[in-house]
Formats: structure tokens, C-alpha cells, sequence
């Protein structure tokens, strides 16, 4: 079994070694020692979040601390050709199970989207609570894949901030019922498109799903006027909550990532 992973702050384990000692401190501690009862001379993990994993051995639990003395340290490289899911607003949590199971699957960026047929809004103080707590969401979930990185929830944006994210994107995807080629397809034929020399710096796929009340014309003309093309994801319509996941997971596939 995998060992528990836990996270300390991006940079913490920068000066680590093999044969040092670092100390978690904080919610992240105390939830080792409290909730998951870490002992003296277990395995765990400690990751940054951002690329960087130390392996070790627990040294010395305290009161909100747990001293590891580092076995290994490793760094992940973020994959050169990334996924990015847009997920739109919905009812009913259905967009953050859509980001939490995305994260779990391996999805590298997540956009939230104030479609034209979100019920759900985002203003003001609001915005600012649900965008701290889709990130909560991400970490866990991330904890819980045992990730050493953290999917990015990047900011949300309207149908014009998402036509830009599309115009600046290497693919843009719109996972629509009407579309006439499977995803497999249109990622296959951008593949072979792609097959040449290597194109310095990364890459990314946005993955756009709307809300529970599909995409509005308006948006798909407007979304392919920027560059985005529509992809069929199976024979059945998938919630929203389902249809990114999904996707990801075929994505990854196809593209050699798992």
C-alpha cells in the first residue's frame, strides 16, 4: 500500500536530503497525528505541491508536529502536454464532484466557467468563498490520489474570458451531445497534426463542459469562432458532474499519459 500522503507548503522541502529531518507543522500535522494516528517509525510521504516529494521515515510526533527523517526526495515533472478542465457552474455540488474526481483522475488545471445557463452565480463576496473552496476540494482530493502536485483552480471567467482562454489554448475541446466526431477521434487527429518537431514549452487541452442544462448555442459558435471544435464523449449524455472525469480519463489515455 501506498503510503499517506501529507502537504507542506510549495518550497518547504527545497534544502531536504536524504538523512535530514523536516518538520510538518500546522493543520496538515495535526491531522497526522490527530486524525490519521501517524506513528513513530511509519512511512509517510510529504509533498509540496508543486513537483517536489519527500519519502521518509516518522522520527517524533508532538503536539501539532511530526518530524520525518527523508529517505528519498524526488521531483515530478509536470507532464509537457497538460489537461485543463473547464467546468461550468452547477447545481447541486455537481461542479466541484466534476473537479474532485477530475484532480483523482490526473487532470493538471481547473477553470471554473459562468456559463449562460449556470443557475449557480459568482459574485462578489461569494466568488471569493467558492473559489477558496474549490481549491480545498482539489487538495484533498489530491491528498487522497496521492498527488505531489496540485491542480491549479484557476480563476473564473464569462463567456468572453473563456473565448480567450480558448483563443490562447493549443486545443480547445467542447464536449457537446450534437458533435459528430468521438473525442478519441479529435484527439487522434490532432496527435498525428502534432507529430513533428517538438514545440519548446508546454502545452495544454482544455476540456469544456457546461452545466446541467448544456451548452446554449450561442456559446458553442462563439467558443468555435475562437478556435474550439466539438467532441462527442460517448452515446449517452453524462451529467456534469461525469462528462470531464470521463473525459479525462480518455484523454489521458490516448494521449500516453497514463
Amino acid at each position: 500500500m501506498s503510503n499517506p500522503v501529507f502537504f507542506a507548503t510549495p518550497g518547504a522541502l527545497d534544502h531536504q536530503a536524504p538523512g535530514s529531518h523536516f518538520v510538518l507543522e500546522g493543520a496538515e500535522a495535526r491531522h497526522a497525528v490527530t486524525v490519521k494516528r501517524i506513528a513513530v517509525g511509519e512511512s509517510v510521504d510529504i509533498a509540496d505541491g508543486a513537483g517536489k516529494r519527500l519519502t521518509g521515515t516518522v522520527a517524533a510526533v508532538g503536539q501539532g508536529e511530526l518530524t520525518v527523517e527523508c529517505s528519498v526526495l524526488d521531483t515530478e515533472e509536470r507532464p509537457d502536454l497538460r489537461l485543463v478542465l473547464v467546468q461550468a457552474l452547477a447545481k447541486g455540488d455537481r461542479d466541484e464532484l466534476a473537479a474532485e474526481t477530475a484532480t483523482e483522475l490526473g487532470i493538471d488545471a481547473i477553470i471554473p466557467w459562468q456559463s449562460e445557463r449556470s443557475i449557480v452565480r459568482w459574485k462578489g463576496e461569494r466568488a471569493a468563498k467558492a473559489h477558496a473552496k474549490w481549491q480545498s476540494v482539489v487538495t484533498a482530493a489530491a491528498k487522497q490520489a496521492r498527488r505531489a502536485w496540485i491542480p491549479e483552480v484557476r480563476a473564473a471567467v464569462d463567456g468572453a474570458g473563456l473565448q480567450a482562454a480558448v483563443s490562447a489554448a493549443d486545443l480547445a475541446i467542447i464536449l457537446h451531445e450534437d458533435a459528430v466526431r468521438p473525442l478519441r477521434s479529435v484527439l487522434e487527429a490532432w496527435c498525428g497534426n502534432n507529430s513533428g518537431a517538438p514545440v519548446p514549452g508546454p502545452r495544454e487541452i482544455l476540456l469544456i463542459v457546461g452545466p446541467e442544462g448544456g451548452i446554449s448555442p450561442r456559446e458553442v459558435t462563439r467558443l468555435c469562432g475562437a478556435g474550439a471544435v466539438t467532441a462527442l464523449l460517448g452515446h449517452h449524455v453524462l451529467r456534469s458532474s461525469t462528462a470531464g472525469p470521463a473525459a479525462t480519463v480518455l484523454a489521458s489515455d490516448i494521449l500516453g499519459r497514463w
